[in-house]
C-alpha cells in the first residue's frame, strides 16, 4: 500500500493535539481575564467580575453541577478560607482599635516629627508592617497611609498604589512570609539562603516603587513646629510602640508557637482591650467586633476563593503546568512564564509556591537560582492580578479606580523583573 505523503505519524499527531490543547487554554484564560476587564470597567464589583471569569472557565472546561459543588465543597473545608476571613477581620478590629484609641494619629504625628517628610511615613510605614504575614494585611496600613496624607493634596489613586505596592517589597525576602517557608520546604532548601540569595530585590524593589510612586508626588510637607517637651516625647514613644508592639507580638505567636495567622491576631486584639483600658484609652467593645465586619469584603474574597478552586477543579492549572513542561525553552523561562501566570490567576504567595515549586524540585533539585526565578515572578504575577485580596482591600478602602491604581504598580513590577532577570542572565551557575 502506497502511504500518502500527507498521512501524519502517531508521534505527530500527538503533538499537533498537545499544541492544539495548549492553544486552547490560554485562549480560554485570555478569554476569562477579559470578561474581568470588561466586567471591572462597568464598575462591577471585583469580587463577582473575578468570578464571573470563573464561570466562563467552568462553563467551557467542566459544565457539570458535580465540578461547581466540589469547588465549593473544597473551598469551605479548607482552613485557609477561614483562616483568611478571621484574619482579616481581626486585622480590621485592630485598626478599629488603634484608630479610635488616637494611637494612630499620634503614631503618624511621632513619625512625621522624626523623619520630617510624609513621603518616608508613607513608604516605610506598609513596608514594615509587610513583615506581618497576614493575607490581607494591606487592610492594616491603609489607614496609617491615610492618615499620614491627611489635608494634603494627594489623589486617592497615588494613596492606593503606594499602599499596595510597599505593602508587598518584601513578599520574597522575608523568613516569615508563608509563601517562603512553604516554597523552600518543597524545593529543598533553606529559609536563609533564599533570602540571602533575594534580599537586594527587596531593595530594588523600594526603589522601583520610591521612583514611580512617591517621587512623582508634589505636595506641602507638613511642618512640625511644636516643641518637643519630655511629655510629647513620652507620648510619641507610647504612641509608637503602642501601634507596632502588635505586629511584632503577632510575628512572634506565630513563628514561636507556630499559630496562624487569625489565632495570633485574635489573641492580640483580646490582650490589647485590657491594655487600651490601663492607659486610659478604652474603645467600646462592640464598637470593634461590629464595626469590623464588613458583609461587602467578604462576599468579596469568597468569590476569590472559589474561582481560585474553580481553576483546581476544572483542571486547568494541570493543563498550564503541562503545557509549559512540553515546551522546548529553557527551563528558567518556562519557570518564570509558569509562575508569572499561575500567580496571576490565585492571586496569593501559597498558590504559586504550592504549583510551581515542586516542578522546581523535579527539575533542578536544590537550585537555589531556579527558586528564586519561581519566587521573583509568581511574586511579580500576585501583583498585577485582581485576584489580590490586599489589592481589592485597598481599593475598596482609598475608593480609588482599579485601573488607576493598577498602572504604577505595574510599572514598579516591570523596573524589577527587568533587573532581576538582566541580573539572573549574567550570573546565572
Amino acid at each position: 500500500m502506497r502511504i500518502s505523503k500527507y498521512a501524519r505519524s502517531p508521534r505527530r499527531a500527538d503533538n499537533d493535539k498537545i499544541q492544539t490543547n495548549t492553544m486552547n487554554i490560554f485562549l480560554l484564560i485570555a478569554a476569562a481575564i477579559v470578561l474581568i476587564v470588561v466586567l471591572l470597567r462597568f464598575k462591577c464589583p471585583i469580587g463577582p467580575a473575578i468570578l464571573a471569569g470563573g464561570i466562563l472557565i467552568w462553563l467551557v472546561e467542566s459544565p457539570t453541577l458535580t465540578a461547581l459543588a466540589d469547588a465549593g465543597q473544597t473551598m469551605f473545608t479548607m482552613s485557609r478560607t477561614y483562616d483568611l476571613l478571621f484574619a482579616l477581620y481581626f486585622v480590621m478590629c485592630l485598626e478599629i482599635q488603634l484608630r479610635k484609641s488616637g494611637t494612630l494619629k499620634g503614631m503618624v504625628d511621632a513619625l512625621n516629627r522624626f523623619f520630617s517628610s510624609t513621603k518616608v511615613v508613607i513608604a516605610t510605614m506598609p513596608a514594615f508592617l509587610g513583615l506581618l504575614p497576614s493575607v490581607g494585611g494591606a487592610r492594616f496600613s491603609a489607614p496609617i497611609v491615610e492618615t499620614a496624607c491627611q489635608d494634603m493634596d494627594i489623589d486617592r489613586n497615588s494613596k492606593a498604589a503606594v499602599n499596595f505596592w510597599f505593602r508587598h517589597i518584601c513578599e520574597f525576602a522575608s523568613p516569615i512570609i508563608p509563601g517562603m517557608i512553604l516554597g523552600c520546604a518543597i524545593a529543598h532548601i533553606g529559609v536563609a539562603d533564599l533570602v540571602v540569595h533575594l534580599f537586594w530585590m527587596a531593595i530594588v524593589a523600594f526603589a522601583a516603587g520610591w521612583f514611580v510612586m512617591i517621587r512623582p508626588l508634589r505636595f506641602e510637607e507638613k511642618r512640625v513646629t511644636e516643641a518637643m517637651t519630655p511629655e510629647l516625647r513620652r507620648t510619641s514613644i507610647i504612641n509608637v510602640v503602642l501601634a507596632i508592639a502588635p505586629v511584632l507580638v503577632n510575628v512572634v505567636l506565630m513563628m514561636a508557637f507556630n499559630l496562624s495567622a487569625a489565632v495570633a491576631m485574635g489573641l492580640v486584639i483580646l490582650g490589647l482591650i485590657p491594655v487600651l483600658v490601663l492607659m486610659k484609652r478604652p474603645v467600646p467593645v462592640k464598637d470593634v467586633f461590629v464595626g469590623a465586619f464588613d458583609l461587602k469584603l467578604t462576599l468579596n474574597i469568597i468569590c476569590i476563593l472559589y474561582f481560585i478552586q474553580l481553576l483546581d477543579t476544572t483542571g486547568v492549572l494541570r493543563q498550564i503546568i503541562q503545557a509549559f513542561e512540553g515546551s522546548s525553552l529553557p527551563i528558567p523561562v518556562v519557570i518564570a512564564a509558569t509562575s508569572l501566570i499561575i500567580g496571576i490567576l490565585t492571586g496569593m504567595s501559597q498558590g504559586h509556591v504550592a504549583i510551581v515549586m515542586p516542578i522546581v524540585a523535579g527539575l533542578m533539585p536544590g537550585s537555589i537560582e531556579l527558586a528564586g526565578v519561581a519566587m521573583v515572578f509568581g511574586v511579580a504575577g500576585q501583583m498585577i492580578t485582581p485576584t489580590h485580596v490586599c489589592l481589592m482591600i485597598t481599593i475598596d478602602y482609598f475608593k480609588s479606580d482599579f485601573f488607576k491604581t493598577l498602572k504604577p504598580v505595574i510599572l514598579a513590577e516591570l523596573i524589577v523583573l527587568a533587573v532581576f532577570s538582566a541580573w539572573t542572565w549574567l550570573t546565572w551557575a
